[in-house]
């Protein structure tokens, strides 16, 4: 298993989101800790946070148009978390969830395809 000091900053990003959407994932299962949505609510926004200053960053290789949707993402993100809080219903956690984990793929082959 690679260890993630040796990702790039892009593949950090993407396995952040992957984690963050299975903490989002596992916080609305039976027997899941009190207070574990929330804690995976904010993980999530802050992940979307940190890859927003990536993506902002002139040394990020992204496309103009790639770097736009990734913003209004992260603009969708934190409105549903901010808007919903804790009393988020499963449809909208059903979104995030889709959404990190679509994003995190989408990022890892973007990043194969900039590697020799």
């Amino acid at each position: 298993m690679q260890n993630i000091d040796n990702l790039s900053v892009i593949e950090q990003q993407a396995f952040n989101l992957a984690q963050a959407g299975i903490g989002l994932d596992q916080s609305r299962m039976d027997g899941a800790e009190p207070g574990a949505l929330a804690h995976a609510l904010e993980h999530n926004l802050q992940t979307w946070v940190e890859l927003s200053v990536v993506i902002r960053s002139p040394e990020c290789f992204l496309a103009e148009q790639i770097r736009d949707n990734l913003l209004k993402l992260a603009e969708f993100v934190s409105g549903v978390t901010f808007e919903h809080g804790i009393d988020i219903p499963e449809s909208a956690i059903n979104t995030l969830v889709n959404i990190d984990f679509q994003i995190s793929e989408g990022l890892l082959e973007g990043a194969g395809k900039k590697k020799p």
